[in-house]
């Protein structure tokens, strides 16, 4: 199996030092990890320390198995992602000047098997890019799941189109905050 997976990792291009892996101190601690991809930033608080078992499941082997050497304990961390269903039409937009609503579930890695669960998610739009923030109408509608109800203005108003700000806390007090400047663009 781990050869298969070092194979899969060479024949793809990926060598050893394209793969990013860290050690963390013995005592827990306070992390943040931050990400800017095609302007979409995500920010994660989080609690972790180094590993003391191994919390890898065999078919998601750490990296250090996969290219040798390292045999240390490792884990993947407790950061939430988000997955949205931003409730647009097939040309990506919605309709000015009406509520839609915006589904977003927080989510784990699959690797990770004591998941916490998503305890609240906090919703902001934007129209100026980012200027300024009003808050959306969120509840919780099933498991790290909730639902945004968004108040879309008139076309004029938001020319270069809505934003979101999502911010998300969960049962071990991890957070995460996803800003998209540009989520969607209004009809």
């Amino acid at each position: 199996m781990l050869l298969a997976a070092a194979a899969v990792m060479v024949l793809s291009g990926c060598k050893g030092g394209d793969l990013v892996s860290y050690d963390l101190p013995a005592k827990s601690a306070r992390y943040t990890f931050e990400t800017n991809t095609d302007g979409v930033k995500t920010v994660w608080h989080y609690t972790s320390a180094t590993a003391a078992k191994d919390d890898a499941p065999t078919q998601s082997p750490c990296i250090g198995e996969l290219v040798g050497g390292n045999r240390a304990a490792c884990r993947p961390e407790p950061l939430i992602f988000l997955r949205y269903d931003l409730g647009l039409a097939l040309d990506n937009t919605a309709k000015a000047g009406e509520n839609h609503q915006v589904t977003i579930v927080g989510y784990y890695q699959q690797r990770l098997t004591d998941l916490p669960e998503v305890t609240s998610l906090k919703a902001e739009t934007t129209i100026d890019g980012g200027s300024t923030w009003h808050p959306a109408t969120t509840r919780a509608s099933g498991r790290n799941t909730f639902t945004t109800t968004i108040k879309d203005p008139r076309r004029d108003q938001a020319a270069k189109g809505v934003g979101l700000r999502i911010s998300a806390t969960d049962s071990q007090g991890d957070t995460v905050t996803q800003t998209i400047p540009t989520a969607y663009t209004l009809r």
